[in-house]
């Protein structure tokens, strides 16, 4: 028995591999229980509380929080084996954990994140009397996540021991064919700015705009949408609404409307009378209807 237990595989006995694999069975094993315990019984005390906040973060850092121990726990496993006899194998080993590491962190700031606007800021604007904040709102939630994950892999990559600064350096001079590359979108970024600032119109409002008739759905960074009246979703570039003469409807305090009736020849001047008479009715029981100057 000691004989196969002193075996060498990769340059570690067969003892070690077995401890570092109860490592690794260990690590699961208290990931899972974990799972099990927040589940069954933290969630149901926090339940209890009058607050939503606890019960909030208990949901978004429970799974985040398990898979890092899982994590934790195998890397614990490989770091007792010893690969000091492959070049790299070591540094290789802990920069990969570490991305890892920071990867599931990066989860769990974006989920909560999510989370809380979620809960208390969208329906806090959603109350205000401005669109503006409703338009905003998904754009920063968006944005400040991708900040987030690039943070994440700068930090990941960097303590995988790749050299941030060259990269960065690369990334500059590739910028600008990027840049480039990037140019429609980047007329389409400053035309929704100007819609931003401008406000030419709003969520809900109908315009027409580039050949289109409707009422605008949704105000985006890249596009916004409008609904036409044929019932269609037309996305079109913020760079063309910007560029384009905007007709806002919604905005009118009135609207002039001119309907063609067609009479028959046989009609005498008391039928026509009487036709007048009847539009004139169906006209001033219409209570939004005006009369014009």
């Amino acid at each position: 028995m000691n004989d196969i237990l002193a075996r060498e595989f990769l340059n570690n006995t067969v003892d070690k591999w077995l401890i570092a694999l109860g490592f690794i069975l260990g690590a699961i094993v208290v990931a899972r229980t974990l799972y099990w315990a927040i589940s069954k019984y933290v969630k149901k005390i926090s339940a209890k509380t009058e607050t939503k906040l606890d019960d909030l973060i208990i949901d978004m850092i429970d799974e985040p929080l398990v898979y890092a121990a899982g994590a934790v726990g195998v890397w614990f496993g490989f770091s007792y084996l010893d690969f000091s006899s492959y070049a790299g194998a070591d540094k290789w080993i802990n920069g990969f954990f570490s991305v890892i590491i920071t990867l599931i962190a990066a989860w769990l700031i974006t989920r909560l994140f999510d989370s809380l606007v979620g809960e208390y800021l969208a329906p806090y604007f959603q109350n205000t009397d401005t669109d503006l904040d409703d338009v905003l709102l998904p754009i920063i939630r968006r944005g400040v996540k991708i900040i987030i994950w690039v943070v994440a892999l700068i930090v990941a990559l960097d303590n995988a021991g790749y050299n941030i600064t060259a990269m960065l350096a690369g990334l500059g001079v590739g910028g600008l064919a990027f840049a480039l590359a990037a140019k429609d979108s980047v007329e389409n970024f400053f035309g929704g700015f100007t819609i931003f600032t401008d406000k030419p119109f709003g969520l809900k409002d109908r315009i027409k705009v580039a050949g289109f008739d409707g009422t605008v759905t949704e105000i985006g960074m890249r596009s916004t949408r409008i609904k036409t009246l044929e019932g269609r979703i037309v996305t079109i570039p913020n760079s063309s609404i910007a560029n384009d003469p905007i007709e806002n409807i919604s905005s009118e305090p009135s609207r002039k409307v001119v309907s063609n009736l067609g009479l028959t020849y046989d009609m005498d001047q008391a039928k026509l009378a009487e036709a007048m008479k009847i539009v004139r009715e169906i006209a001033d029981d219409h209570e939004e209807a005006i009369e014009e100057n």
